[in-house]
């Protein structure tokens, strides 16, 4: 491919490129249909897919939700749904609307722009990379203003040009999301051994040979007969979290970790994103964690696919989306969270969702979790062998999931050297 100019196309900002209102065809879909499609977040992938499989009647959304049509593009606002790339050109709706999450900026292409064109522009590592330098609001829930959105600079060629590179950029994603497709594939598998075995292990033990008694709980089923079964509320105390007042400096930028879900990624926590100081401690509502805590997620989108639990292997505090659980003598940490790890899906169905998609699990819910007890010398045993059984399962998902980092990175490189003209993708214009 041969090199060209990027300063040979005009720039507009973005604002002059997107309507406002409806159009006339759009006013007439609006009145003329009762159901429409339903998006929350988690129906919006972050290489542009869409699941447009949740239907509503149009009464029950149209007021506290946002409002799109087929040919709008999407992007997600919040973080860290907008670094991870979340948005989409949307097609596919029931009667060509849709409504969804207000966590989503929308863009209705003007006749100077092409819509797939559109949404490449704002899937382009540059866009990603400058719309994160703009976020503000409370740590932990920030968002990409409107203002950003709207004065972007988008480098406009002809259309016929933004066709052609539209054209180029699906065929050359398509390829590259068949290689990313391949890796979360084997994520997923690699997920189903390592949640097998755990499951297994937490529930049945280490001896084979170990009389089992049904425990009387159809999910669980039978456990070792020398187990104890009891509510999770007897065997932990319970802290909730909190987000100080955000526009005062004092109480932020501190050598405090302040752990939010987007930190829930390994299962243990000594560091965070954003910290706090030891003012707003003894300020606000916030309690010091001390290590050795179970953190878990309680509210938030990511509820709907997996259930995040950690051990604090220094003192933290965590934010209001968060609880943690101190273990009392006869249970052991690392036993609890493989549990929790061992019966993820089943904790999944047990929160809820609110009438704005976010999903929530209840602290009394939580509570009435029956944990199988061994004793605290096989509680140990157990955690040693899961650790050891799952070192050479993580190394192989550790390697892939970089892979799939580069291959992100590669696909939204591509996308920002296509849209500003500094490879040649052929076609017209």
């Amino acid at each position: 491919m041969n090199a060209v100019t990027e300063q040979t196309w005009p720039t507009r900002r973005m604002r002059f490129l997107v309507r406002r209102g409806l159009s006339d065809e759009q006013r007439q879909v609006l009145t003329g249909v009762t159901q429409a499609t339903f998006l929350p977040m988690e129906n919006i992938g972050e290489q542009g897919e869409l699941d447009c499989s949740i239907i509503r009647d149009i009464d029950d959304v149209r007021n506290g939700y946002t409002r799109f049509f087929d040919g709008d593009v999407v992007v997600a606002k919040i973080t860290p749904c907008f670094e991870n790339g979340k948005g989409a050109l949307i097609r596919g709706t029931l009667n060509g609307i849709g409504f969804g999450t207000t966590e989503l900026h929308v863009l209705s292409p003007g006749s100077e722009i092409d819509a797939r064109y559109l949404h490449y522009i704002t899937a382009s590592d540059r866009f990603r990379r400058l719309g994160e330098a703009a976020m503000f609001g409370a740590a932990g829930q920030k968002r990409v203003p409107e203002d950003f959105v709207r004065d972007y600079c988008v480098p406009v060629p002809p259309l016929a040009r933004q066709r052609a590179i539209a054209d180029y950029l699906d065929r050359e994603t398509a390829r590259l999301d068949t290689l990313l497709a391949e890796k979360e594939r084997l994520l997923k598998l690699l997920a189903e051994k390592r949640q097998a075995l755990i499951t297994h292990t937490v529930i049945r033990g280490l001896d084979p040979d170990a009389p089992m008694r049904d425990s009387g709980i159809p999910w669980l089923g039978d456990i070792p007969a020398h187990w104890n079964l009891m509510s999770l509320r007897f065997l932990v105390s319970f802290v909730g979290g909190a987000t100080p007042d955000t526009g005062k400096e004092k109480y932020w930028s501190g050598d405090i970790p302040w752990v939010s879900p987007k930190d829930m990624k390994h299962g243990e926590i000594d560091d965070s994103e954003d910290h706090v100081t030891e003012l707003a401690v003894s300020d606000t509502s916030l309690r010091m964690i001390p290590p050795g805590s179970v953190l878990v997620v309680v509210r938030g989108m990511i509820l709907a696919h997996s259930f995040p639990a950690a051990i604090t292997k220094a003192a933290v505090t965590v934010n209001q989306d968060m609880k943690a659980l101190l273990c009392r003598e006869r249970l052991d940490p690392w036993f609890l969270r493989d549990f929790f790890r061992g019966i993820e899906y089943h904790l999944i169905t047990l929160a809820d969702s609110s009438a704005h998609g976010t999903r929530k699990l209840e602290t009394e819910r939580l509570g009435q979790i029956p944990i199988p007890i061994p004793p605290r010398v096989e509680q140990q045993q157990i955690t040693r062998y899961i650790s050891g059984s799952t070192d050479k399962v993580d190394e192989v998902r550790t390697a892939t999931e970089r892979t799939i980092v580069l291959l992100k990175e590669r696909r939204a490189a591509l996308i920002t050297a296509a849209v500003t003209g500094r490879i040649d993708v052929g076609g017209a214009g």
